[in-house]
């Protein structure tokens, strides 16, 4: 959804609009589960499927290589400071290259930032082998994982 959309989005319909987008084998993300019910979530697909952040300004593509981007982390409370967030990063890496993703782009904001909290932190997604590619003078950080060796050498 676009944000002005998602502003006037009822909760319902926006149940409704992922639900629309899993019937259709769009990807949108990956589960973590504790014995049988959901615990954590990473948002990840490609990057043209999240229309705002296509246009949002902060985080221009860097270049035209074919990225799929994560764009939301969450850990329910009751299973933080745990680890789940890099292994939620790693579980993420591994679906996006089983769909044959050459590269996976994440967005982190440090750990006291008053907004984005769902972005994780630089610090995670280094862990999980993700490296700063954001270009000069751009203020929003971007990093990146690739997927392929011989990509992965260029970085």
């Amino acid at each position: 959804m676009t944000s002005s959309a998602y502003r006037r989005s009822s909760k319902q319909d926006r149940v409704d609009a992922l639900e629309e987008l899993v019937r259709a084998c769009t990807p949108v993300g990956i589960l973590a589960y504790s014995e049988e019910q959901p615990v954590a979530w990473c948002s990840i697909a490609p990057r043209e499927t999240y229309h705002a952040l296509e246009r949002y300004r902060a985080l221009p593509r860097i270049d035209d290589s074919p990225v799929w981007s994560i764009v939301c982390l969450f850990v329910d409370r009751h299973f933080r400071r745990q680890g789940l967030t890099s292994m939620l990063l790693k579980a993420a890496v591994d679906y996006a290259r089983d769909q044959n993703a050459p590269i996976v782009e994440g967005y982190p904001v440090a750990p006291d930032a008053t907004s984005y909290t769902y972005m994780g932190t630089p610090e995670t997604f280094r862990r999980a082998g993700f490296v700063d590619v954001t270009p000069t003078g751009q203020d929003r950080l971007v990093m990146r994982y690739t997927t392929l060796s011989e990509i992965r050498q260029k970085y």
